[in-house]
Formats: C-alpha cells, sequence, structure tokens
C-alpha cells in the first residue's frame, strides 16, 4: 500500500519517463519523433529517459532505418506494464480513490 509517493516506483515516477509509458500502453509501439512531440521535451531529454526506461527493462527499444533516416521504435515489455499498472494501483490508494 502506498502511504507516500515514496512508495512509488522511481523509475516511473518521473514526468517524461511516466508520459512516456502512458503512451506505449495505448499505442503499443511509437518512434523517437512522435514520444518526442508528445512529451514536449528536448531530444537529449527524451534520449536519456528512454535508455532508463530501456535500461530498467520497461521498454524495448530497436533502432533501424527508413530510407536513409535512423528510425528508433519503442514498445512497451511486460515488465513495463506491469510497473506501470502498479503504478496506477498505487496513485489510487495514495489519493483514496
Amino acid at each position: 500500500m502506498a502511504d507516500t509517493f515514496a512508495d512509488l516506483d522511481p523509475v516511473l515516477n518521473t514526468p517524461v519517463r511516466l508520459a512516456v509509458v502512458s503512451i506505449l500502453v495505448k499505442v503499443k509501439q511509437a518512434d523517437f519523433n512522435t514520444l518526442m512531440e508528445a512529451t514536449r521535451t528536448t531530444q537529449g531529454n527524451l534520449s536519456h529517459q528512454l535508455k532508463r526506461l530501456k535500461d530498467e527493462g520497461y521498454i524495448h527499444v530497436e533502432k533501424t532505418f527508413r530510407g536513409n533516416y535512423p528510425l528508433t521504435l519503442c514498445t512497451l515489455t511486460a515488465k513495463g506494464q506491469e510497473a506501470f499498472e502498479t503504478y496506477v494501483e498505487a496513485i489510487k490508494k495514495y489519493l483514496n480513490l
């Protein structure tokens, strides 16, 4: 039971990372530019946040090419889905919802 914000997943308790995972829950896969527009963050910050999510096993990142242009695709892993659901439940308990 989440009695304080300290009980919340520190990986998801960051606005950009939470936004990325929230988006991926809905769309299943998104490219870097789509995530950058949706989160309204910088390229450098998004890269850093995606790396953290990837390192934690919450997302899978595939780097490929579309024509001659690099394309980074992100998908949510089962671990990421579970972490998101746990996070949402913790927030609900914290807010007494």
